[in-house]
This record gives structure tokens, C-alpha cells and sequence, in this order.
């Protein structure tokens, strides 16, 4: 109804980093502490794995749930550097693929099946069973076999 200055996460941040107030400050700490946290990540990517185990126990995930989400991150990275071998380069087209996966075991879309949960910007699989997240994979790791099998 009314026109507004907008701004994506990159850009909020590099403003909020220029204001120069002792408000912001916190702000301009943390973002330094994450900033710091990601360089050492890229030098120690286990440093990443660590930091998303530890994350996903403090909401209350078990070792189990944990193990089997990283197994399928793990199924699908082999799934999609397939794909990237055989010549997929779109972000939508990657999109397309998983969701014809999905729908295939689940009977819904990845929005559909994201909106059933309730969700909006959030990562589907981490909010999955540990069921969701077994069928995931087998579904990710037979079709990479599959498109293997027949050189798709």
C-alpha cells in the first residue's frame, strides 16, 4: 500500500555494520564472531559439522536423528555432484530433480510437504522423522544408482 526502502540479508547487515552507534555495537560484535567462526570453517570444514551437531542437539535431537541427517546430506551431495557431472547447472533445474524425487516417495511436492509442516523458510529435512530422512535418502541413493546403472 505504501512504498518502502527494502534491503536483502547482505545488504541490512553492510548498513547496520556503518551505523555508528553504541546500540549497534552488539550487533557489529556478533556479526564479527560469526564472520571469524566461518574463516575457521573454511580452514577446518569439520569445524562446520561439529558446529551443525551441536546445533541440532540443542533443539533436542538425538545422536540417532543426527547421524541419519548427515548421512542423507551426505546421499544427496553424491547425488548432485552426479548431476553436476552430467551436466546440471541450473539452481532450478537441481530444484526440479528433487522434487520429482520427493514427490515420488512422499505423494507431495517439497512446498506441499513444507506447508503440511508448517514451515516457511526453514530446511525441510530438518524438520523430517527419522523415518522421513531414511525414505529421503533411499530415495536420493537408488536414483543416483539407477542414473548410474543406466548412464542418464
Amino acid at each position: 500500500m505504501r512504498e518502502t526502502d527494502m534491503a536483502d540479508t547482505r545488504s541490512l547487515l553492510s548498513i547496520i555494520q556503518s551505523i555508528p552507534s553504541p546500540k549497534a555495537d552488539p550487533f557489529k560484535q556478533w556479526l564479527a564472531k560469526v564472520g571469524y567462526e566461518r574463516i575457521q570453517e573454511i580452514n577446518d570444514p569439520a569445524q562446520s559439522i561439529e558446529r551443525a551437531r551441536e546445533n541440532w542437539q540443542k533443539i533436542g535431537r538425538s545422536e540417532k536423528w543426527i547421524q541419519q541427517r548427515m548421512t542423507g546430506q551426505e546421499t544427496r551431495n553424491k547425488l548432485t555432484d552426479y548431476w553436476k557431472d552430467a551436466g546440471i547447472k541450473e539452481q532450478d533445474e537441481f530444484a526440479l530433480l528433487t522434487n520429482i524425487i520427493h514427490q515420488e516417495w512422499t505423494g507431495l511436492t517439497v512446498q506441499k510437504h513444507k506447508n503440511l509442516k508448517g514451515l516457511k523458510t526453514q530446511n525441510l529435512r530438518d524438520h523430517m522423522s527419522e523415518a522421513e530422512l531414511i525414505f529421503t535418502a533411499l530415495a536420493k541413493l537408488s536414483t543416483r544408482q539407477i542414473a548410474e546403472s543406466d548412464k542418464a
